[in-house]
């Protein structure tokens, strides 16, 4: 969606337009604002323009705007469209692609493929992990619990069972995560039980290994030794509680004492993959969410 409201600005923006998704264009051109950081420079990205239509779509808001469009067209056709149209409507435009694809054609003899988004694609893993590390941290430890419904993979349980370290490991290999805590007294997040409880991990860890987690955190940070935080009736009941949501959920229970989280994520996908087809393998891509 372009914001048309720019009118009230004094820089004007800038569009890089593209037939995929802009993050060559958007590369380019953050490397080259970065070198002027007083000045703030709206950058808009116009992904998919592949029609007529779009272009003259965009030529409108971009003359009430006063911006300037830098494009990565790799489609000559859709590239020529673009550039007569500029120059029709005394739009000001800067071609990326454009000019060193006719010179490695004409080096090279021979045409491009020009197809849109080879670079996203080229690196789709890498801008997955960026994108789900971002998710997951964002709804670390029980916040923004309206998106839980778009992980991939949830994780509940009381504290310092290791929902956050395994939450971001997970993360670096592209899953996004969400992590709720389990409070005695205090009712999980409804959206928990709205989410695919086949994807919903509840962490189970031994109440003397949990107490010696809690102990080391607690002289850490210099608390109360006496804290029910480490008291292993309280302790107990924490877990009993955990177990009642687990049930309830009807959510897989993974045991984590003494376990490294590698072998618990391994435990994790390993249930995943046996449970679902390769096409509902990430909620991400089954909800059809871009990187």
């Amino acid at each position: 969606m372009i914001n048309s409201n720019y009118q009230s600005q004094k820089t004007p923006p800038i569009y890089i337009v593209s037939g995929g998704k802009g993050l060559a264009g958007a590369a380019v051109v953050q490397s080259v604002l970065i070198q002027f950081p007083t000045n703030k420079v709206p950058v808009i990205i116009v992904p998919d323009v592949l029609n007529q239509l779009k272009i003259d779509e965009l030529i409108a808001k971009v003359i009430i705007t006063k911006g300037v469009i830098v494009h990565t067209m790799v489609d000559p056709d859709i590239r020529s469209m673009l550039i007569k149209s500029c120059i029709h409507s005394k739009v000001n435009h800067i071609d990326l692609v454009g000019n060193l694809s006719d010179y490695l054609s004409d080096l090279l003899k021979t045409k491009p493929i020009s197809k849109p988004g080879l670079y996203r694609l080229s690196h789709i893993e890498y801008f997955r992990r960026v994108e789900a590390i971002d998710f997951t941290l964002k709804v670390d430890d029980g916040q923004n619990p309206e998106k839980i419904s778009q992980a991939d993979i949830i994780l509940t349980g009381v504290s310092r069972t290791g929902k956050t370290p395994l939450s971001v490991y997970l993360a670096m290999f592209g899953w996004k995560v969400a992590n709720v805590p389990l409070i005695p007294g205090i009712e999980p997040p409804v959206d928990i039980f709205k989410a695919d409880s086949g994807r919903v991990f509840g962490l189970n860890i031994s109440p003397v290994y949990l107490i010696a987690q809690r102990a080391n955190r607690v002289r850490s940070l210099h608390m109360d030794e006496s804290s029910d935080y480490i008291n292993r009736k309280k302790v107990g009941e924490e877990l009993a509680f955990a177990r009642r949501i687990f049930e309830r959920g009807g959510f897989t229970e993974i045991q984590i004492t003494n376990k490294p989280i590698e072998s618990s994520a391994n435990e994790i996908l390993t249930i995943l993959t046996s449970r679902y087809n390769q096409d509902r393998w990430k909620q991400s891509d089954r909800l059809g969410n871009n990187s």
